[in-house]
């Protein structure tokens, strides 16, 4: 099950379950459109994986399976990969 991370990895913007600006890798890094599409330019500075749409969670089910309240933030910023 997908942790939906609260904020982007590299600006902290918030990313609620709601939001349809996150993106997320494979290992579900998070990003916000605006780094994702900007400096990274669609791939996860992690893995190197591509950065996709985050799927929204149902607020039904927010219930019982809630979003992540664990923030990943990197104050030095995120730079693409080489």
């Amino acid at each position: 099950m997908l942790q939906l991370r609260p904020n982007c990895e590299c600006c902290n913007k918030d990313l609620p379950n709601e939001s349809s600006g996150a993106r997320i890798c494979t290992f579900e890094c998070t990003f916000c459109s605006d780094c994702a599409s900007g400096k990274l330019k669609g791939i996860c500075p992690n893995c190197g994986g591509e950065l996709v749409a985050r799927p929204r969670r149902p607020a039904g089910k927010l219930l019982k399976y809630p979003a992540s309240t664990e923030r990943v933030f990197k104050p030095a910023g995120c730079e693409a990969p080489a």
